[in-house]
């Protein structure tokens, strides 16, 4: 079961963040980077530093691609 069908969360790195446009990148373990949006960042600061550890869902974005939402930051992954 996969994230998207409610399964565990996806964990990752953040690897970018652009405070300016509030959008970001997360690396999974498997190598791939999601997209993700500030309004996706669960504690409500709307900006997470570049190398933290996180939580997130899976969801299919805009244009078709797969993104990270509910980006939690974790203590480690």
């Amino acid at each position: 079961m996969s994230p998207a069908d409610g399964g565990p969360p996806a964990t990752g790195t953040v690897v970018d963040f652009d405070e300016h446009r509030g959008s970001g990148a997360v690396r999974t373990g498997d190598g791939r980077h999601l997209y993700f949006h500030c309004t996706q960042i669960t504690d409500g600061s709307r900006t997470v530093a570049v190398e933290t550890p996180v939580a997130f869902t899976v969801v299919a974005g805009h244009h078709g691609r797969w993104e990270a939402a509910g980006v939690t930051p974790t203590a480690s992954c």
